[in-house]
């Protein structure tokens, strides 16, 4: 049995906000990179305590979890801490730098080295994680798609905020398991009950009613339909492309020296829209995590290059009138939100797909 470690969990939130700062106006951003593992270490311990709590998971017992990369390093994290083994089922597209970090932290992998047909890189690790399960005994799956303790981890990150800033009326959050925005939402408007939600997801992905395609961006979007994304908390949604992130990345680190991935540059980009197009709003964001597993990548000029990445010249969304009137290649924007699962769909898709988007996974 893995001996827990308590005290490792002072280790994360406390993160900082900071005013950003756009041509015309300004934002707000909550910088989850001066955590320990990042943002996703809340909602690993938030869904191991409570599973903990309910007698699902018994001390000492291993955790098993698909993961794209960051919420493994939360679980990596919170295994210490709380005295359990965790394995990993990741793909084949998973950076070098985290495999060297799981590694070092002694977690196990799992390595999926084929995409689902049909539901990618994501249904590929989760069909893979079933297999697991059914082969080891008094394993806990925290399934963060769908587990409503991931949106708890969240509270105290609300919790932060309001201590931090005196008003917020907009919040842009990226989507991936659906989690942080669920449980920020709720805190903030205990306070600011007519704070606007804006949903950023990636260009490729289905939660917003958008056609499934394989996808550069890794943490951002999702093949599959994550219950724990509330709907019902968004006016909008924003679908961002691999070149217009990789450009906003790239105008965040050259003018603030804040540099994250690819959730951290949707966001970046979506929140500096909001706040010049309603310079009388007080805009927040969360940039998710730091640069270092997006050297190879984003901020490598000859893999953008090779990618079709270093020509993005989008300022603004193309506007949609309902999610599936087109199908997004950059940018779009849509002031209509559906639950893709709670309507019949009518959704023809074009042959047609954006270069860039050609390959990878959600977290």
């Amino acid at each position: 049995m893995n001996s827990p470690q308590p005290a490792l969990l002072r280790l994360i939130g406390g993160t900082p906000t900071v005013p950003i700062h756009t041509e015309r106006s300004w934002y707000t951003a909550k910088l989850e990179a001066a955590s320990l593992a990042g943002m996703k270490s809340r909602a690993a311990v938030s869904m191991l305590r409570a599973a903990t709590a309910r007698g699902e998971l018994a001390p000492g017992a291993p955790i098993i979890e698909s993961t794209s990369g960051t919420l493994g390093l939360g679980l990596a994290l919170a295994g210490k801490a709380l005295g359990h083994p965790v394995l990993l089922v990741v793909d084949d597209e998973l950076e070098p730098e985290l495999r060297s970090l799981f590694s070092a932290f002694q977690v196990t992998l799992h390595v999926v080295a084929t995409p689902h047909p049909t539901g990618g890189w994501q249904r590929a690790r989760l069909d893979r994680l079933a297999e697991l399960l059914a082969t080891t005994p008094g394993a806990y799956w925290p399934d963060q798609y769908d587990n409503p303790d991931n949106a708890g981890g969240y509270v105290e990150m609300g919790a932060e905020i309001l201590d931090q800033v005196d008003t917020v009326d907009v919040l842009v959050a990226s989507i991936g398991s659906g989690g942080h925005c669920a449980g920020l939402a709720r805190v903030l408007r205990s306070r600011w009950p007519g704070l606007r939600v804006v949903g950023v997801d990636a260009v490729g992905s289905r939660i917003f009613g958008q056609p499934d395609r394989r996808r550069l961006m890794r943490g951002l979007g999702s093949s599959i339909l994550p219950r724990n994304v509330a709907y019902t908390d968004f006016e909008e949604v924003h679908w961002v492309g691999a070149a217009e992130t990789v450009a906003s990345c790239r105008r965040l680190a050259a003018s603030t020296g804040i540099a994250g991935g690819w959730s951290t540059g949707a966001a970046a980009l979506v929140a500096g829209w909001m706040a010049e197009r309603e310079p009388e709003s007080r805009v927040l964001t969360v940039f998710p995590d730091g640069p270092h597993r997006y050297l190879r990548t984003i901020y490598d000029d000859e893999w953008c290059r090779v990618n079709g990445l270093l020509d993005a010249k989008t300022t603004a969304p193309t506007e949609l009138d309902t999610p599936t009137d087109t199908e997004v290649t950059g940018w779009g924007r849509c002031s209509v939100v559906r639950d893709p699962v709670a309507e019949v769909s009518t959704w023809i898709a074009p042959a047609a797909t954006c270069q860039a988007d050609i390959t990878g996974a959600a977290e």
